[in-house]
Parts: C-alpha cells; structure tokens; sequence
C-alpha cells in the first residue's frame, strides 16, 4: 500500500494518567511513642494537550502514532511524601485543527494559533494517605483513598489549514505552476488534471521583508459543494483563507469555458459557505499566450465587469503583478 504523504482528518485516541493512590502507613522511630499516621496523597496524574505549531501542515506523525497517553502519577509514600506527579503529553498539531469527540460528535475546540493549548483528556486526581483522616476522634486511622482514572477519549481531528491567500481555480488551470514562481514551494506539475490531490503551503516573500502564507487548493469540479469528486475535503481548506485568487485558464483547453468556470467556481464556493461570496478575491487570467485568450478575455471583462489580471505563469508574465496586489493587501503600509 502507498504511503500517504498528507493527511488532514483523522482518528486519535488520547488518555490521560491516572491519579496514585494514598498510603496508609504510620511513624515507627525509636523515640517517638506516639509516631501516628503519615501516609501521604498520590500524585496527580498527567494530562493531554493538543498544541498548535505553526510549521506543521499535516496530521501525518500522528496517523502514524494514533495512541498517545500522560504518565500516571506516583502512589503516596510514608513520612507524608507526596507521590510524583505524571508529566502532561503535549501534542504538536498543526494551526487551524478543529477537535471532535469520536463518541458524541460535540466539538472540544479548535487549535487556530502557534502555541495555543488545547485540554482534550483531563488527568485523575491523586488519593489521600491516612494522615488525611486523623482527627481528634481517631488518632489512628486506617483509610486512604485510591487515585482517581484519568479520562480516556477518542478524538477526530481535522485539519483546515490557515493561509494568508489560497490560488482557487479547475484542474489544470496554472494554480501549481503560479504557486511555484511565487514563493519555494514545489507541487507537482503535470499537463493532466489533478495533478494536486492535497492542499500545499508556500511562502511569498515581500517587499519589505514581511511573509505571506499562500495555499494551492486541489481542483475543483462541479458540484464540489456536494462531496462530488473530493469536494468536501477541499473545499474545508478554503473557509480559513483570508483573500482568494482566482486562476481561470484564459486560453479555453478542452473546450472550456473561461467566462463560466468563474461563474461556476464563485457558486461552487457560495454553495458550500455563503460567506466565501464575500471574501475578498482576485482573478488571474492564466494562459493569455494560448491562440484565442484574447477574445475569451474581451468577453470575461464584457460579462463579469472584472479586469484580471494577465498571466503567463510558465514564463513569470503577470507573477510581479500578482505579488504585488498581495503585498498591497495585507501590507498597505
């Protein structure tokens, strides 16, 4: 079987320590006739915490380790030692990662920045030694109580990845090629659709020296709002994408349609969440070297009121362009 190189949903089971047990124990010296009770508590048992890190972009490490548990705290000791407390599990997740319980489908929470602590198993509290219960009444006390379970859950995590911009457009419209020229990341580029099954993050360096976080969407098709194809599973990348760019291949291939593959696209989006109609957006026209994206391009501005921008992005025409209506954006000082 192949191995996945990207995962962005999956199933994680979490448990957290349980707490130690007290000690039921008395003084025995030499000189003290009266040493009475000194069985101490348990310790507390770890947690689990999910934590966000920046430059993870994947749920793969843990598809891989999906079993991940808090050490157990120490039992009580005589003396009135406290038992040790289990270490807390701490557990990188990448930003934008929205946690479920597996057995009431209710949301835990939602990991949206670097550092950010996500409680997801509570640990068990340690018990009490005898000393607890001596009393005026009962100077020699038998009792302790035992640790309490740490909780033990089953998560599904999926991931919806943050990005400053995100290239939106059909298969084999140019997004993998433009993310390429504009920032250091490397998809795959083919002359055949789909040649991106998983979303890919690169960083656009600006001007004054400020980093944009731009992701390549995998292509959509019609009826992506429905699950058609892998809608669902591309389409969740694009709601935490703060401005759109658009890439409609100019030139027509197969036949297509330029000025209607934008309208589909805008409709695919506001299917699926009415608030993408809002997003702040671009278009790119890709392609403009093909023979007739001229005309396709006259009758995309006549229809759409849009003036793209124009784009060869095999050669860098318009990448420039595009930059620098980004930088301007989220950087207009």
């Amino acid at each position: 079987m192949k191995t996945p190189v990207f995962k962005d949903r999956i199933k994680l089971f979490v448990r957290a320590g349980d707490g130690g047990d007290g000690m039921s124990t008395f003084r025995r010296e030499k000189y003290v006739p009266y040493g009475g009770p000194s069985g101490g508590d348990g310790g507390n048992g770890g947690s689990v915490y999910l934590v966000g890190k920046k430059n993870t972009n994947s749920l793969l490490d843990l598809y891989f380790r999906p079993h991940q548990k808090a050490d157990h705290g120490g039992k009580g000791g005589p003396n009135q030692r406290h038992g040790r407390n289990g270490s807390d599990k701490e557990i990188p997740v990448p930003c934008g990662t929205v946690v479920r319980d597996a057995d009431t489908d209710l949301e835990v929470g939602e990991i949206m920045e670097d550092g950010e602590r996500l409680l997801v198993a509570q640990g068990g509290v340690g018990g009490y030694g005898n000393t607890r219960f001596k009393s005026a009444t009962n100077q020699a006390p038998n009792e302790f109580t035992e640790g309490s379970p740490g909780e033990n859950k089953t998560l599904w995590l999926t991931l919806k990845i943050i990005s400053d911009a995100g290239l939106v457009g059909y298969p084999n419209a140019g997004k993998s090629t433009l993310l390429r020229k504009i920032s250091g990341a490397q998809p795959k580029v083919g002359a055949y659709p789909f040649t991106t099954l998983n979303p890919i993050i690169g960083t656009v360096e600006c001007d004054n020296y400020e980093r944009l976080r731009v992701a390549d969407i995998p292509g959509l098709i019609e009826g992506a709002h429905e699950g058609i194809g892998l809608g669902h599973d591309f389409l969740k990348h694009i709601e935490r994408t703060h401005f759109l760019v658009f890439i409609i291949d100019m030139g027509g291939t197969d036949e297509r349609n330029p000025t209607e593959d934008f309208e589909n696209l805008r409709y695919e989006l506001r299917a699926y969440k009415p608030e993408l109609d809002d997003r702040p957006f671009v278009v790119v026209a890709n392609k403009m070297d093909v023979p007739g994206s001229d005309d396709f391009l006259a009758e995309f501005k006549q229809k759409t009121k849009i003036e793209p921008i124009e784009m060869i992005a095999e050669i860098d025409h318009g990448v420039e362009a595009l930059k620098k209506i980004l930088q301007t954006h989220f950087f207009p000082h």
